[in-house]
């Protein structure tokens, strides 16, 4: 995919300088008219794309760093930092594949000899220069739009903005491009068993990448030697990060436990064994049911022995037990309320909802002795 970037834009074979002077000369220039309204020749700026002008807000709206260099101040500083060099060589990455494609073969591969480009220190410098003087040149064109009522630029500074930004960019790619072997030579050698090998070359370029915007190519160094102590930092904060999510989370990844997953198994636990508990409740009758109030409650919900019969209608457990639908309706209701405070009580740890049912159980277990008494005491005046 770069090889082929690179074959649709013939000018990755020009130096930045000739790029910004061909993109001026590109800007439209014809008949127009002058500040005075006199007719003549007058630069004509292209209206900015929308990717354009998304991209130049993101720009101006942070200001931008560089790693600045005397060379920058001095005179014709820009000729001498683009045009007066022998030209950097160009990587060649066809070697390179996304390391999710083929892990295993990921570990195995090796670059050729004939593919890897290897910059030397004044080559490094060239292209560090390059990188920096076009950052500070968007640095000095903040400053100048900064300046202005508006706080805006003018066309030919935002098309002036774009361009040094565009080679800016280019040259940063180049640089990391240069140094990918780097990161999987570094990816390799690291032992962390329990970091994915893909996630390791994912940090180990984010690093390099941050290497690029902060190396000072003026102290002597070779960028590599920068290059490897960045990764390697990132690979020991990638391992720790890692230790510290797996002492959080020390299972793997179950995708049964997912969010929606999760809940929804979670509430079909929940009702069935509430609905196991509820069934209990009445066939150990702890909820303090009457005779008639459980066998309404066993008939509607099909709760005898083996759950072979169909549950029945409201109408139909008033035949067995000779009342209408509407009061078998009123002792359901009630059985159910009971149910619900047991429930309560055995299955959710409720204290209030266990006294409330001791309460009304004793309440009705003096109702029936009532009953009776009331009973006996009819049939004594019977004999009498």
């Amino acid at each position: 995919m770069v090889k082929r970037m690179r074959q649709a834009n013939p000018n990755r074979s020009l130096n930045p300088l000739e790029q910004v002077r061909r993109r001026h000369r590109a800007s439209v220039v014809g008949t127009g008219v002058t500040e005075g309204g006199a007719p003549g020749k007058s630069r004509v700026t292209r209206r900015l794309s929308t990717e354009d002008e998304r991209l130049l807000n993101q720009i101006m709206s942070r200001e931008q760093d560089f790693i600045d260099s005397p060379a920058f101040y001095e005179k014709d500083a820009e000729a001498k930092i683009y045009v007066e060099h022998a030209a950097v060589p160009l990587p060649d990455t066809s070697w390179y594949h996304p390391v999710m494609d083929d892990l295993s073969s990921a570990r195995n591969r090796t670059v050729k000899s004939a593919q890897q480009v290897i910059l030397t220190g004044a080559q490094e410098k060239i292209l560090f220069h390059e990188f920096n003087y076009a950052r500070y040149r968007i640095h000095e064109l903040q400053k100048l739009v900064w300046e202005r009522p508006d706080r805006k630029p003018s066309p030919e500074q935002a098309q002036e903005i774009l361009n040094w930004h565009r080679i800016a960019d280019r040259i940063r790619e180049q640089i990391a491009e240069t140094n990918l072997a780097l990161v999987l030579a570094m990816a390799k050698r690291t032992r962390m068993s329990e970091v994915d090998f893909a996630d390791l070359v994912s940090e180990g370029n984010m690093a390099l990448l941050r290497a690029v915007d902060k190396f000072d190519a003026g102290r002597g160094y070779k960028f590599s030697t920068y290059a490897c102590r960045a990764i390697l930092k990132a690979f020991s904060r990638q391992g720790m990060k890692l230790s510290k999510y797996r002492q959080r989370f020390p299972t793997d990844f179950d995708p049964k436990l997912e969010k929606s997953n999760f809940l929804e198994t979670k509430r079909n636990t929940f009702e069935k064994d509430a609905a196991d508990e509820v069934k209990r409740i009445v066939l150990e009758n702890s909820a303090g049911l009457t005779d008639v109030e459980r066998t309404v409650i066993e008939h509607r919900f099909g709760l005898e022995s083996g759950d072979l019969e169909k549950p029945m209608t409201l109408e139909q457990v008033g035949q067995i037990i000779g009342v209408t639908k509407e009061r078998v309706r009123q002792i359901q209701n009630k059985a159910m309320e009971k149910i619900r405070l047991q429930l309560e009580a055995n299955f959710l740890g409720n204290k209030e909802a266990m006294e409330q049912v001791e309460a009304e159980a004793a309440a009705a277990q003096a109702l029936i002795t009532t009953e009776k008494i009331g009973q006996f005491v009819e049939q004594m005046a019977g004999i009498n």
